[in-house]
């Protein structure tokens, strides 16, 4: 959902479907929600990434569904944003599962520090999920009968992480890489830029024969997907106002999917009542509220993420 241009992608481009192991299940979710993986072994069965909260009854009816009957043992995360742990808490409340995270964002969670994890400091949501276990770079598990190596996937999360099975040359990129994108990148720290570049560079040097991206279907036309993000990337570099600019905008039409709407009035207010919106209006666009709020609801209807509606913002989704 979060990503450098995020409303225009189509969840699904590839023209046929790439072929997985069977014991590998896709759930491909929207912009909201991120993927679930679900990986069947005889060790146990293991989900990655749980979906938005308010969406967490639809994630675990879809995960049900895939398992018919059986028990989920472990759930991970290829990153803690509120698309991809928002429901840990539920999966935790049905299953009972081991629960293990990236090391770097362990310890935010574990405090559940919501600006560091992107929660109130956003206007999002999440409820709080206990941490069992902690997943480092280089370190092997073998999930759904096959060995996944932790690869570290800084740029859009700091303590991101990608998995990577070689036998069958399988990438669970989570928003690392999706076919038409990745995921949001902000203009601070100043390194993260180069943090995706250098990611990207890394799943290059991979090569990998399918990717199971965080949104948007598997895909394999891995080159033409790097290419793409090399371009964004290369455009970018230089423009912290670029970047700003795409967050704000991004951010907003997040919290439209969840909501559906906005009222129109009131959304000078929430740009300034919501300290992400604030502070980073302060810091790159220098705008009052009312004509930040202007520009974005301008900017989201060009791209076809709202419209306006008897007086609402309403979510292109809708």
């Amino acid at each position: 959902m979060r990503r450098l241009d995020p409303v225009r992608i189509p969840l699904t481009c590839s023209m046929t479907a790439p072929t997985l192991p069977a014991q590998i299940d896709v759930i491909v979710r929207d912009w909201l929600n991120a993927n679930q993986i679900v990986l069947r072994g005889r060790e146990g069965n293991v989900l990655i990434d749980s979906g938005y909260v308010t969406r967490a009854a639809t994630t675990l009816a879809l995960v049900g569904d895939r398992l018919k009957g059986a028990r989920i043992d472990m759930l991970v995360n290829t990153h803690c944003h509120s698309d991809h742990m928002g429901g840990n808490a539920a999966i935790q409340g049905t299953y009972g599962c081991v629960t293990l995270i990236p090391v770097a964002e362990a310890a935010s969670v574990r405090a559940w520090d919501e600006r560091a994890l992107w929660i109130d400091y956003t206007g999002q949501q999440a409820e709080r999920f206990a941490v069992d276990e902690v997943l480092e770079p280089g370190q092997i598990y073998r999930w759904g009968e096959l060995d996944w190596q932790m690869i570290a996937a800084p740029g859009h999360a700091a303590g991101a992480l990608v998995f990577w099975n070689p036998e069958e040359r399988i990438l669970i990129s989570g928003d690392a890489l999706w076919e038409r994108g990745f995921g949001l990148v902000m203009p601070e720290p100043a390194s993260a830029l180069d943090d995706a570049q250098r990611t990207l560079e890394a799943i290059a040097a991979l090569d990998p024969r399918v990717v199971i991206p965080g949104h948007g279907a598997p895909f394999t036309e891995v080159g033409a997907a790097l290419e793409r993000c090399f371009a964004r990337v290369q455009a970018a570099r230089g423009n912290p106002v670029r970047l700003a600019r795409q967050a704000l905008k991004t951010m907003l039409a997040f919290i439209l999917l969840d909501r559906g709407s906005l009222p129109l009035a009131g959304l000078p207010a929430y740009l300034q009542r919501v300290p992400f919106y604030r502070e980073f209006n302060q810091r790159y666009v220098g705008l009052a509220p009312a004509e930040l709020a202007e520009q974005l609801v301008s900017e989201l209807e060009r791209s076809g993420a709202a419209h306006r509606r008897g007086g609402q913002l309403i979510s292109g989704a809708c």
